[in-house]
């Protein structure tokens, strides 16, 4: 069996946007943003949220999951980077919230 050909696709170059205005030369990679401290922080946030509403899941929903909502409602206020990460931790923790609070009631353990 013959080796695949290589691939000779190219891709079209852009112009960097430093030097002076004449001295403009042409690159093919897009630059490259900084990520800030609240962008970290955000999806930390946000990653501690789903984490909190998964145990409360399992020990006292009525006591962890409120809290792990307001940390994934502060990601989602903090960052656009991590918005979405954010905003699947906000869903998660609804969603456990409610099947804790069924769950707890159906099963007669404490809700606090």
């Amino acid at each position: 069996m013959a080796p695949a050909p290589a691939s000779t696709e190219t891709w079209p170059a852009r112009f960097s946007d430093q030097g002076s205005p004449g001295s403009r030369a042409a690159v093919s990679v897009h630059p490259e943003t900084r990520q800030r401290p609240a962008d970290a922080v955000a999806g930390l946030l946000a990653s501690l949220s789903i984490f909190a509403s998964l145990v409360g899941l399992a020990y006292r929903p009525a006591r962890l999951i409120p809290g792990a909502l307001f940390l994934a409602l502060l990601a989602v206020a903090m960052s656009p980077r991590h918005q979405r990460l954010a905003a699947f931790a906000v869903g998660i923790g609804a969603a456990c919230f409610m099947i804790g609070m069924a769950a707890a009631v159906v099963t007669d353990h404490p809700l606090f």
